[in-house]
């Protein structure tokens, strides 16, 4: 995996570029308290995953195949989580925290970059390598991704709600070459970098392309759980994955570079 044999390379967001300040339920019980309604931040978290699942399963892609559309997806699932918390909880104060949670998730107040981002971005771009992003995520993510100042980096923004599709489908990675705009682009010229093994990796891998990197903070561990990844396109972080691509070149490490 040299990098100069690379024309195009694509990021996953969330737990690859971005992650949360704070888990969802932390989140959803500080705005939560600002109209009043107080929870358990334990009980908010378990009841977010729980809604979360259900509305995946239910309205896939933010329910845009079943016409739910992507905000009142989110609201559903911000009601579904107070209300399995909390006994008789007002619907039209339920509107107003869905509301201004859907507003604060497109903010630095929720997210931040994850190590090594902007070091690794800024190499990337120095090589003359068009970037670009292939995320499963609402169509927040341009805003969300000029707000935590990365917007800049990329020359285009994938998002399965706007494409029409999800991760693995091979789909948004042809997308993602043709938003390109290279000429003669082969599969094999193109990498992607998530964190997700069955999105990410085989997503990419079933698309043709040269690979995949899957960040993961256990790199052994998920090595045991999918043999499948090779050994070279696993890294515990981007920081990583930058001396990797510096040492695969043989270039000088420096402290500008990677520290």
């Amino acid at each position: 995996m040299i990098i100069s044999r690379l024309r195009l390379i694509t990021f996953d967001v969330t737990d690859t570029l971005l992650k949360f300040r704070s888990g969802p339920g932390h989140q959803y019980g500080e705005i939560a308290a600002i109209y009043g309604i107080l929870c358990d931040r334990n009980i908010l978290s378990a009841n977010f995953k729980a809604h979360w699942r259900k509305m995946n399963q239910e309205h896939p892609n933010f329910g845009l195949y079943s016409g739910l559309g992507w905000e009142h997806w989110w609201k559903m699932v911000v009601k579904g989580t107070f209300k399995d918390s909390h006994f008789n909880l007002d619907d039209k104060k339920l509107d107003n925290v869905a509301s201004h949670l859907i507003e604060i998730y497109k903010t630095s107040i929720c997210w931040e970059q994850c190590h090594g981002v902007s070091e690794l971005l800024s190499y990337i771009r120095s090589k003359g390598i068009p970037i670009g992003i292939i995320s499963n995520f609402d169509p927040r993510l341009s805003t969300t991704l000029v707000n935590t100042r990365l917007r800049h980096y990329f020359q285009f923004v994938l998002t399965s709600y706007e494409v029409g599709v999800e991760k693995p489908d091979t789909k948004i990675f042809e997308e993602a070459m043709k938003a390109s705009k290279l000429k003669n682009l082969k599969p094999e010229e193109c990498l992607h970098i998530g964190d997700k093994t069955a999105l990410d990796y085989l997503g990419a891998r079933s698309s043709g392309w040269h690979g995949a990197v899957i960040i993961d903070r256990n790199p052994e561990l998920l090595k045991e759980q999918y043999p499948v990844v090779e050994t070279n396109h696993l890294f515990k972080d981007l920081f990583h994955l930058q001396k990797y691509f510096i040492n695969s070149t043989r270039e000088k490490l420096t402290g500008h570079s990677l520290y």
